[in-house]
């Protein structure tokens, strides 16, 4: 793992922060830990060469960029509505010298379009419920892999609330695999999703599978 780049991407969070809001975490020692090592969690779970992923709500890169950093090979696409994130996150690929890495500036729903089950892995770590990330995500996914959620630790609730919602997309829970302080939610995909979802922008927010 380069260590060089993991510090040189927290100075220019850190940097950048100071012009926009990116992250309530400024502290190099806490960026490392509750966003470097937390996105890495997955690891521990999934091994990761050269899949295609795709980070829905990708927000300040987490956990894409890291990702990526600890596996050169995958090709990774960043997924964020807001503008001025998509200029950080492209700024970050830039900077880091990431090659097969992408940030792109549009909603899941419409890029769903001309991408569905295009991608090896989806991965969220927003902050959404399951049921709104899974008409998010899965779509997205290849029959054969994977949506991975990242939760906080009591998530028994919202996953037995998501079941409907997850089998509808196409998906099967695999597993709820637990770490202190999170919870990452493991859904296969098994079959392919229904041309009707994802439903348009806000759909899947307002009224939930």
């Amino acid at each position: 793992m380069n260590v060089e780049l993991f510090n040189k991407y927290s100075a220019e969070l850190i940097a950048w922060n100071k012009k926009f809001n990116l992250t309530s975490i400024t502290d190099p020692v806490e960026i490392k830990k509750k966003h470097f090592e937390d996105s890495l969690l997955i690891l521990q779970s999934l091994h990761l060469s050269i899949e295609s992923v795709v980070d829905i709500g990708a927000g300040a890169g987490f956990p894409g960029i890291p990702l990526k950093l600890a596996c050169p090979n995958i090709k990774l696409t960043l997924i964020e509505a807001t503008k001025k994130k998509v200029e950080f996150l492209q700024h970050i690929i830039k900077t880091l010298g990431l090659t097969e890495a992408e940030a792109v500036w549009t909603r899941a729903e419409e890029f769903a379009k001309d991408h569905r089950e295009a991608f090896d892995l989806a991965v969220a770590r927003a902050v959404a419920d399951l049921r709104v990330l899974s008409e998010l995500c899965l779509p997205l996914v290849k029959v054969g892999g994977f949506f991975i959620a990242y939760k906080e630790e009591k998530i028994e609730t919202e996953v037995a609330q998501a079941d409907k919602a997850i089998e509808t997309l196409g998906g099967r829970l695999k597993e709820v695999r637990k770490f202190p302080a999170r919870s990452l939610v493991i859904i296969e995909k098994t079959s392919p999703t229904p041309a009707k979802y994802p439903r348009r922008p806000g759909m899947a927010k307002k009224r939930p599978l």
